[in-house]
């Protein structure tokens, strides 16, 4: 009997130390997994942050394309601002050149995108002037009323020929007198760049 109480005092130790074993194993396995949350928690990427840059309004308005030509210091093919008038054209462009008549043109009229604007000279004013003296529709100083001309006083400008002196003066009977010089935009074969040439030889 003695024996077999032996035997199993011995089994019962053995149990107990594989029991505690078992703790042991279980606490280490809870405290290295706590090592490897805080650790995977240090080395996780830092949140990243999205910025959006702001667009300038400015920098993103149309610009009108004008070519400035004539009796300018500087002629060529400038950008200005929406809302530009000839007299910032010409301002671009140098400004106007020695023996130029840019009182000829209506310096506070916008300018248009893709418009030649032509500056003239005061020797070229002052033979427009005198190109058709004593002709119907002259008006003084020698301009072209674009109200009381016929078809041959029309035809003395340049580059108005029977065609668009014809085209002008339908258009006036259309839609009555002229109101503004700038109105000539609006007859048929009439563009900006010969508006522009037009404008100081003629007057209402």
């Amino acid at each position: 009997m003695g024996g077999d109480g032996g035997a199993r005092l011995g089994d019962g130790g053995s149990r107990w130390r594989l029991g505690a074993g078992a703790a042991v194993l279980l606490v280490l396995g809870a405290v290295a997994g706590g090592v490897v949350q805080q650790v995977a928690g240090s080395v996780a990427p830092p949140p990243v942050a999205v910025t959006a840059e702001a667009v300038d309004p400015a920098a993103s308005e149309a610009a009108l394309v004008v070519d400035v030509q004539g009796a300018v210091v500087e002629p060529g093919v400038y950008r200005l601002p929406t809302g530009a008038r000839v007299l910032d054209a010409i301002a671009r462009a140098g400004g106007a050149a020695e023996g130029a008549a840019p009182g000829g043109l209506n310096l506070a009229r916008p300018v248009v995108d893709g418009e030649q604007l032509l500056v003239p000279t005061e020797d070229e004013v002052a033979a427009a002037a005198t190109a058709a003296p004593g002709a119907a529709g002259g008006a003084p100083g020698g301009l072209v009323s674009l109200n009381r001309a016929d078809q041959v006083t029309l035809e003395t400008l340049p580059r108005v020929g029977p065609a668009l002196a014809g085209a002008i003066l339908a258009h006036r009977e259309e839609h009555g007198p002229f109101t503004a010089v700038e109105q000539l935009d609006d007859v048929p074969g009439i563009g900006p760049a010969l508006l522009a040439q037009l404008t100081p030889l003629v007057t209402l």
